[in-house]
């Protein structure tokens, strides 16, 4: 049985970094604990983290310390490898490898990484690494500035000098390859290598290449004067300033980054008129050579101008920073969520993600974890694209969500408000908004405004409406954005950042209604606690359901639990368990238990039950011997709001757990309500439960 995977690559500047978090993520979804590890690390000044560890810890909050996931600095290796002492260098690295392997169920190691000296013996390293902690081997390698003969030969010849050494090489990735060749590199690689080696290629994407502004900081040791919020702006290329302003326009490209001696006033403020016009395009930042800094009145217009983009001031000359900026490569930082986000998805797009974890992963795990329902929801939602309306579209939060989302590519997304509006926030944000691929409508001056108005009045005219009453009400953001669900102009809606639940979803209730078998719109959250998933219903919609409602509820809910993955094992809560208690409140969740019974005998339900013996296995079989729900229920219905809002919040803060959701239920098309206090990963999760939910469930 593997326990583990070994990233290996020949050559510095792989893009390995790509791989291994895609991996990563992979590995999480099938089990529940993985551990990171690099047996050798770069030189690192005292008191920094090593870049590659910082990322994988911080971005899936593994509780690993980042002085236990590596062995060796890359000096303290070359020093005794130098010395001749191989065997030390070994038995340190198994030694810390090991005491990470016991606390895990699986392991992804991180191979070396050299560039300067160490490069020639790094491919001997890994091998050698490989080999004595047991791993089987992913081979990455670049395809920059290689023939095609020359890059299928030399992953061959990786291929061989692991495979004489002993060490199985699971898959080979070609990485950073022109597009237009994947196929033709898949194909002759694969004519070389058995037939059992996956072999996956990647494209070179530019976004990935660019460095940011932050990195460009670091690399030459920058001061930054202006805009140091927006140091994740990414650079595809570098203009020097160094000629007159009306010559030096022309040469302005998307994303540069303009360099210029700290006195060229016109260049600088020329430049910055150019990125907020909109007949130029936007620059990334400027880097002020020369150790000069703009006097105060040119400082003056420069705040006058609220600029959006880094201003850097460096002591080099002009022509040595520019070939420092110009040596530079990217890499990936654990705060650039941007850069991560789109690693994954590249990663999803251009590997054959379920033959990997076949092959890696050879064990399966019991139970559903958080990160393996987060997962596979995502990848669900991938299976069909759907269309997702977002009302709230001058929300902060919502244009950073629908940010993220345009960048995981999955999702097609219109946002509900003035462009202008949208666009001055994006840019305050520092958030690119791709308007290609995000939809802006107005419902104040669209086209669709009479067309909307006269399917409102029709559908409402027996409860008095007017068509005056209709036209204003369509105006309305939630109002428009349901009637683009009602009419096929889109698939679902999220809302309620900024509005509340029932302004929210009172407009759903009148035209989209509920599905003809339900009779009470419900709704669940899905609790990803520590080491499981637990589905919450009704938390956010219905006050005080009688017995009928709510044993509706726990069906519905039940449903929603197996159509997410989630075996339903329900639980009625209420403050007695079994037979022991009397009254009003605990009657009528007895009543609604024997409905189910009745109506769904093919579920397994208990109550009432108390929260504990709900959960807690112990606690369960002492008071519940016999029952198959006691102490390992998944789908907990609580008696009212008031007791089920409390306990989802009180759960949420007290441990940490994510809530994704609420998620309605019962409505004939997905309509999905927001708390005012939610989150961008809430949004970001509501989406993709809500683009689930529209493919047909």
């Amino acid at each position: 049985m593997n326990k583990g995977i070994y990233i290996a690559t020949s050559e510095p500047n792989s893009g390995k970094s790509i791989v291994a978090l895609g991996l990563m993520r992979m590995l999480l979804a099938k089990t529940a604990k993985v551990g990171y590890f690099r047996p050798i690390i770069d030189d690192n000044t005292e008191g920094k983290k090593d870049n590659h560890i910082n990322t994988i810890l911080s971005h899936f909050n593994l509780e690993i310390q980042h002085d236990e996931a590596y062995a060796l600095t890359r000096s303290e290796f070359i020093n005794k490898r130098n010395a001749n002492k191989d065997g030390e260098i070994l038995d340190i690295i198994i030694e810390k490898y090991k005491a990470l392997e016991d606390r895990n169920d699986f392991m992804l190691v991180e191979g070396t990484d050299f560039s300067g000296e160490g490069t020639a013996i790094e491919l001997d390293a890994n091998i050698l690494i490989a080999q004595n902690l047991g791993l089987p081997t992913i081979i990455v390698s670049s395809g920059i500035g290689k023939s095609l003969d020359e890059f299928i030969n030399g992953l061959n010849l990786a291929y061989d000098s692991f495979d004489e050494k002993g060490v199985k090489v699971s898959a080979v990735i070609a990485n950073k390859v022109q597009k237009e060749n994947i196929d033709r590199i898949i194909n002759g690689v694969e004519k070389k290598l058995p037939k059992n080696v996956v072999v996956n290629a990647i494209p070179l994407i530019p976004n990935l290449k660019n460095p940011t502004l932050r990195e460009i900081v670091k690399s030459v040791d920058a001061k930054v004067l202006f805009g140091e919020e927006y140091l994740n702006n990414q650079s595809s290329s570098f203009t020097v300033g160094a000629m007159q302003l009306r010559n030096y326009l022309t040469h302005l490209e998307e994303d540069c980054l303009v360099i210029t001696p700290g006195d060229r006033a016109d260049i600088i403020l020329g430049a910055l008129q150019a990125n907020i016009s909109s007949k130029y395009p936007k620059i990334s930042g400027i880097v002020l050579s020369g150790g000069l800094i703009p006097e105060e009145p040119i400082i003056r217009l420069i705040e006058g101008l609220q600029s959006i983009i880094p201003i850097l001031s460096v002591e080099e000359n002009t022509f040595e920073v520019a070939n420092k900026i110009g040596d530079m490569r990217s890499h990936m930082y654990a705060d650039n969520e941007a850069k991560i986000l789109l690693s994954l998805n590249t990663f999803d797009e251009y590997c054959d993600v379920d033959r990997l974890s076949d092959k890696l992963v050879t064990f399966k795990h019991k139970g559903m974890t958080p990160r393996m329902f987060q997962y596979n929801l995502l990848k669900r939602a991938k299976t069909q694209r759907k269309h997702i309306v977002l009302p709230e579209g001058s929300d902060d939060r919502i244009i950073t969500a629908a940010s993220r989302l345009a960048m995981m590519d999955f999702v097609d997304l219109t946002l509900l408000g003035h462009k202008d509006k949208i666009e001055e926030a994006a840019a305050r944000l520092s958030i690119k908004l791709d308007f290609d691929v995000i939809n802006i409508i107005n419902p104040l001056d669209s086209d669709h405004i009479q067309d909307f108005a006269g399917t409102l009045y029709e559908e409402r005219k027996h409860k008095g409406m007017t068509i005056d009453i209709a036209e204003d009400l369509i105006r309305d953001v939630s109002y428009f954005g349901t009637m683009m669900v009602y009419k096929g102009l889109a698939d679902g809606m999220v809302s309620g950042a900024a509005h509340t639940t029932q302004h929210t979803i009172k407009p759903a209730l009148q035209f989209i209604k509920m599905k003809p078998d339900v009779s009470v719109v419900s709704s669940v959250f899905f609790m990803c606690l520590e080491n499981r998933v637990s589905v919450f219903g009704d938390c956010a919609i219905n006050p005080n359901p009688n017995a009928e409602q709510l044993a509706e509820i726990a069906i519905s809910s039940a449903e929603s639990s197996k159509a997410f993955g989630i075996e339903p094992r329900i639980a009625m809560l209420s403050y007695s368990s079994g037979a022991s208690g009397k009254g009003a409140d605990v009657d009528k969740v007895r009543t609604a238990t024997e409905i189910v019974k009745q109506k769904r005998p093919d579920l397994n339900i208990e109550g009432p039950i108390q929260y504990d013996a709900a959960v807690d296995l112990a606690i369960g079989q002492s008071k519940l011997p016999d029952s198959k729900v006691a102490g390992q229920a998944t789908v907990l219905i609580f008696p009212d709001l008031n007791t089920g809002n409390n306990t989802y919040k009180a759960v949420q803060r007290e441990t940490g757990a994510i809530a994704i959701g609420p998620m309605l239920q019962g409505l004939n098309k997905p309509v999905n309500d927001l708390s005012r206090g939610c989150t961008i990963d809430d949004i970001f999760n509501t989406v993709i439960i809500t683009a689930i939910q529209a493919q047909g469930l």
